[in-house]
């Protein structure tokens, strides 16, 4: 039977934006990524996008078509420094995409219109 994968869920807001002050380290990085990711997901739920930021996380989002098997319709990928910078709105996507910074295919794939993601 193979594993069930944990849901993301955000941490604390008062945690993950003291995490952002000064200079972050690795496991803060991981912290906030899985944060802002699991943020994402509440705020677009669904399954039709994943988005991917390796080694710390995936998640599935954006209402669409749903899939069952193998690699989705849509996936966005990034690393972790672009993606806190995507989802904290320090950074714009269309920039990321322009610099190569953002990997995405896909139908839903432009996640302009859900960033920055919200989380107070």
């Amino acid at each position: 039977m193979p594993a069930r994968l944990r849901r993301l869920t955000p941490d604390e807001y008062a945690t993950v934006r003291q995490r952002l002050r000064g200079v972050p380290t690795p496991a803060d990085v991981k912290a906030m990524t899985k944060h802002l990711l699991a943020v994402l997901a509440e705020e677009a739920p669904g399954n039709s996008v994943e988005v991917r930021v390796p080694p710390y996380a995936a998640v599935q989002c954006i209402p669409g078509v749903r899939h069952t098997r193998g690699t989705p319709p849509a996936v966005v990928e990034t690393d972790a420094d672009t993606w806190i910078a995507l989802a904290t709105g320090e950074l714009a996507w269309a920039d990321a995409v322009e610099a190569g910074r953002v990997r995405a295919s896909g139908e839903r794939s432009d996640l302009s219109s859900w960033l920055p993601v919200t989380s107070d």
